[in-house]
């Protein structure tokens, strides 16, 4: 920049893009320094070097606002988590599914994890089922990154976002679904699995010892 150029002669640009031609160094300084303004070498390799007027402070201002903006758009993604229960209620499974979709639209990966209590984990099914129905209803904006499986005594799924999918738009992310509706997929309505107790009726545990009903 300015004294510190080397070369004999410069291919100069004004500071509107113009093409001024080949030029001594001594007159391109002497051009930008009447406008007040730098003369930066921006293409040293050419044969002669290309140099520009500008106002170099300016210039390298505006270059920090455009990366620091740069980054303050980029997405910052992170992994929530969202918790259900074998025996969750249609009510509490359509508000969680909800909240599920929203962090998925946002960027996030999400991790859904079942937590068993006491018999629950004699029944690992009711759990692949309230995730199966969650990746279903969320399939339109998320895909399955990580299936369910066992982790002591939870199961955990982990969604990821399906940017294939996220030009599309998802039902019920800012509009008023009906009751019972999820948001996010075109099922009037999805039912979670049975809870614990109708399943147990369906297969009995019998504790050690214990003798006939009367």
């Amino acid at each position: 920049m300015n004294d510190r150029i080397r070369a004999r002669e410069v291919r100069l640009i004004d500071s509107d893009g113009g093409q001024l031609g080949v030029k001594p160094l001594p007159e391109a300084l002497s051009i930008a320094r009447q406008l007040d303004l730098d003369l930066v070498e921006v293409a040293p390799d050419a044969n002669p070097p290309v140099c520009r007027i500008m106002d170099y402070n300016r210039f390298k201002y505006e270059a920090a606002q455009r990366a620091k903006e740069s980054r303050r758009k980029t997405t910052s993604t992170s992994i929530k988590e969202m918790k259900y229960r074998p025996k969750i209620g249609t009510g509490d499974f359509d508000t969680k599914t909800r909240q599920v979709a929203r962090f998925l639209g946002e960027g996030h990966k999400v991790k859904i994890t079942i937590m068993f209590r006491g018999r629950e984990m004699s029944h690992p099914e009711l759990g692949k089922k309230i995730l199966d129905h969650v990746a279903e209803t969320v399939g339109d904006v998320a895909k399955v990154e990580a299936a369910p499986k066992l982790d002591g005594r939870n199961m955990i799924m982990v969604l990821a976002p399906d940017r294939r999918q996220a030009t599309k738009p998802v039902k019920g992310d800012g509009e008023t679904a009906p009751d019972g509706d999820h948001a996010g997929t075109g099922n009037s309505h999805v039912t979670p699995p049975p809870p614990l107790a109708a399943a147990s009726s369906n297969h009995p545990s019998p504790s050690p010892g214990a003798g006939p009903s009367a």
